[in-house]
């Protein structure tokens, strides 16, 4: 769903469509890390040093291409899970404060959302029908 809304900053999202895709990203980057490791070990083992360098760049590249791809629908997803719970998708820029502000973010994050519309928009645990969602 986040890759659906791709640059929506409006509206709400529930924690699981939050979780989900935080979930989704890492385990792209942790099978990234086992399959480039792979590679590029075999790499190392075939054709020595070179290789396995140009391997492990390619490999590092294309983990870094994937985290430039889903940074915007990240923050989008955690700016409309803010307005999920009454706050201002602004509130993202407390994760700069040193060493509390990421906690109290986690903490917004993992909080209940408003109960009925707030406003951001309509409840998205009113909706039943989630049929065609993905994550929601």
């Amino acid at each position: 769903m986040p890759f659906r809304r791709y640059a929506d900053f409006s509206g709400r999202s529930r924690r699981m469509e939050y979780w989900m895709f935080r979930l989704f990203e890492f385990g792209v980057f942790f099978a990234g890390l086992i399959v480039l490791g792979l590679f590029s070990g075999a790499a190392g083992a075939a054709g020595g040093d070179t290789a396995s360098g140009l391997v492990g760049g390619l490999g590092a590249l294309a983990l870094v291409g994937f985290f430039l791809f889903s940074f915007i629908p990240g923050l989008a997803v955690t700016v409309r899970r803010l307005h999920d719970t009454g706050k201002s998708g602004w509130m993202v820029l407390i994760s700069l404060v040193p060493l509390v502000g990421g906690i109290v973010l986690l903490v917004f994050l993992c909080s209940d959302g408003t109960r009925g519309a707030n406003q951001y928009g309509e409840d998205p645990k009113a909706h039943t029908d989630h049929a065609g969602d993905v994550f929601a």
